[in-house]
């Protein structure tokens, strides 16, 4: 699990493998965001079991995210935040998909989109919250969440 620590309630990754699960458990994980179309994630066998939110998404300018998905994230991650927990969001490689739910989160939390991105590229250097298709994903969130 490749994974990087972007605030103190947040990380940003890869796929976790269930012998990742005892980490997160360890790290204070308590809600893992899922943004991959087709990797459905095993379910944790812990007494307290990660709660898993499977937002599947294609990593493709052709195929934006949903907003609706990244609302969905948002607003899940907020509400484990608030009963104490953290939690670890993800896609394949860790550079598009689970960075824009990242910066949807840290946009949730009050950060400006151009914080948000700033922060994710900061402290997790193969991110790429820039791409075109991802950056334009992330503005439009921020323009809708301030709505809500």
């Amino acid at each position: 699990m490749n994974f990087s620590q972007i605030t103190d309630e947040l990380f940003i990754g890869t796929t976790p493998l269930m012998e990742d699960y005892h980490r997160l458990h360890d790290l204070g994980v308590r809600l893992v965001i899922n943004m991959r179309w087709e990797h459905r994630l095993r379910p944790d066998k812990h007494t307290e079991p990660l709660s898993f939110l499977w937002l599947r998404t294609i990593d493709s300018p052709f195929f934006p995210i949903p907003m609706r998905a990244l609302q969905r994230g948002a607003q899940a991650a907020l509400e484990t935040f608030c009963a104490g927990g953290r939690v670890y969001t993800h896609c394949a490689g860790g550079r598009h998909r689970g960075v824009a739910m990242g910066a949807a989160v840290l946009i949730a939390q009050g950060h400006s989109p151009h914080e948000a991105m700033e922060m994710i590229k900061a402290r997790r250097w193969v991110a790429d919250p820039y791409v075109f298709y991802i950056r334009s994903r992330i503005l439009r969130f921020a323009r809708q969440w301030e709505m809500i």
